[in-house]
Formats: C-alpha cells, structure tokens, sequence
C-alpha cells in the first residue's frame, strides 16, 4: 500500500460558485492579514467566501464581504467576522491587479482559503463574469457529461 503523502496543505473553504459565474484568466496566492481569533476560527475549518472579493484601496488590496465567524472561546478580543482582510502581495503584483481591475474592468474573486506549512493563505482568481448563455452552457456540458458517464457505465 502506497504511503499517503503529506503536501502540507489543508483547505479550509472553497467557493465552488465562482467557476460557474466567472472565467478564470489568472490564479494568484496570497498571505492574508488575520488576527489570532481569525486564525483559531479558520482552524476550526469555518469560514464563507461565497459573496466575497477583492477591491483596491490605497494601493493595497483587500478582501471584502468576507465572513470568518466568532471564536467562541476568545474573550474581549474577539473580532468583527465581516471585517475588511488586507492581501499580502509583492508590489509588482498588486500593481498587476489593480491595472487589470481599472484597465480592463476585471473582477477578483476568492477561490479557496487553506493553510500552507501553517500560514493562511487566500488564492484568488482575476475573472470576467460570465453572462447567462455562458452560464447556461456550462450547465448543458455538465448535464452531458453526466450523462455520458451514466451511459457509460451501463456498458461495461
């Protein structure tokens, strides 16, 4: 038996509704700033990124509508679970993104949220939305290609 390997990575949330309502150009990882209840609470393996993304302000960029829940055991320190999140990127990348989010009117959108060798990171997406036949086609190849498989398997 093959020994299970161990990437040191382990996810937190996905938003499994970004593919269906964006095209994907660009994937980037980047560190998030968090206080240590944040920290605790996305241990626990809670959070939602499902209406989040990202914005420009200030030459940084920060992660909005976010939501990391209480940590039920931290005290007056607790924090504000729709806070604005700073991304830790390199210069060279912010200034990637915010060109590309003025310039070319593309959206940022979260992706997943894991932890990488102990440190939480966000991977998000620069993205266009989609419009509705985009989506409806989508949802036909899906549909086909469950299909194909069911058909498939009654084969063999």
């Amino acid at each position: 038996m093959k020994a299970k390997k161990n990437t040191g990575i382990k996810i937190v949330c996905n938003n499994r509704k970004a593919r269906f309502n964006y095209f994907f150009e660009e994937l980037i990882e980047a560190g998030i700033v968090l206080k240590g209840s944040e920290v605790k609470s996305l241990r626990e393996g809670k959070a939602n990124i499902t209406d989040s993304y990202a914005t420009d302000s200030g030459g940084e960029i920060y992660l909005v509508n976010s939501h990391i829940p209480l940590y039920k055991q931290s005290s007056y320190n607790n924090h504000n679970p729709r806070d604005m999140r700073k991304l830790l990127l390199k210069k060279k990348e912010v200034n990637n993104v915010i060109g590309r989010i003025n310039r070319d009117g593309l959206t940022v959108i979260p992706t997943k949220i894991y932890f990488k060798k102990g440190k939480a990171k966000v991977e998000i997406a620069i993205s266009k939305g989609k419009k509705l036949f985009d989506k409806r086609e989508t949802k036909k190849k899906r549909d086909w290609q469950r299909d194909q498989a069911r058909i498939l398997s009654r084969k063999k």
